[in-house]
């Protein structure tokens, strides 16, 4: 369990964090979303050991990382892009890595066939794409075997092929019981890959849950396609609603809900030939979350 607590952290005069609590939990990948400077980045520091709140807490299995015995078979992280020697290999970052930790050497050529790196294990990692060196950096962090990962950002540089291969090793990392935690700005595969989501803007946060509870609140368009469309029309204005006419036989009604929709054309005998919901994409969410709260800044 990874879990925020009231966090608040202020660099002088610049809030961060205020008041920000939400947890991570075994067996679930939870995607954590806010704009630049949103305090993402200080959030996972301060669960890391990195930084020190101002006041309430970031703990993993209720104990700051500090005070872990043994943490690096307890969370995995990376934050801040790939730092690597480009004169090293990346079978030698990952010696040096597992040397530093305490761990067998062997666990290195396991880690990179985990990460589909067995084969670039000897070159040198100057040689390495963007998406390798991603791929490289999740390696690391999975030395240890944790049974938590903290990635800031793990899909930048992966091509589309990477993208869904990391999408799949997180979802059977969850899968096997573990807890995932990652902060990504590629709000269409965040989408296909957390079971729920946080959203932070100014060190707040605005929205949580599953993305189906979030992208199926009221801000959705329902659009019926019907014969007697004006009729409709008139009795959806009844209801107070706002349609508004598209091609052929459509009405759109913003803000509106199937069923009410749908009774309405029943109640006053009117056919209706298709009726859905245009559901919001996680993107759209964010977008109408944040704005408001950054143009308060």
């Amino acid at each position: 369990m990874l879990e925020v607590d009231s966090l608040t952290k202020r660099f002088g005069a610049t809030l961060a964090v205020d008041g920000l609590s939400f947890k991570a939990e075994p067996g679930r990948v939870l995607g954590f979303l806010g704009p630049n400077g949103a305090g993402k980045t200080t959030t996972l520091r301060t669960l890391l050991g990195l930084t020190i709140p101002t006041s309430g807490s970031a703990t993993v299995d209720g104990r700051s990382y500090r005070e872990l015995s043994d943490p690096v078979r307890v969370l995995g992280a990376v934050l801040e892009g790939p730092q690597f020697h480009p004169g090293r290999t990346g079978r030698n970052h990952l010696r040096v890595l597992a040397s530093a930790a305490g761990l067998p050497t062997g666990r290195v050529d396991e880690v990179l066939k985990l990460v589909e790196l067995d084969g670039a294990g000897g070159r040198r990692v100057k040689g390495y794409s963007l998406g390798m060196r991603q791929r490289l950096s999740l390696a690391g962090a999975l030395l240890g075997d944790p049974r938590a990962l903290v990635l800031d950002e793990p899909a930048n540089g992966l091509d589309p092929q990477g993208i869904r291969w990391l999408r799949d090793f997180l979802r059977a990392r969850a899968a096997e019981g573990r807890t995932v935690l990652i902060s990504s700005h590629v709000l269409s595969e965040v989408a296909q890959t957390v079971d729920g989501v946080v959203v932070v803007s100014r060190g707040r946060l605005i929205a949580q849950g599953t993305v189906d509870e979030l992208t199926a609140g009221a801000g959705g368009t329902v659009w019926v396609r019907s014969p007697a469309r004006a009729r409709l029309r008139d009795a959806l204005r009844a209801k107070d609603l706002a349609p508004e006419e598209g091609q052929g036989d459509w009405l759109s009604i913003p803000g509106a809900t199937l069923e009410v929709v749908g009774d309405t054309a029943a109640a006053n005998g009117i056919a209706v030939h298709e009726l859905y919901r245009q559901s919001q994409s996680l993107e759209d969410v964010f977008l109408d979350l944040t704005q408001g709260t950054e143009a308060g800044r």
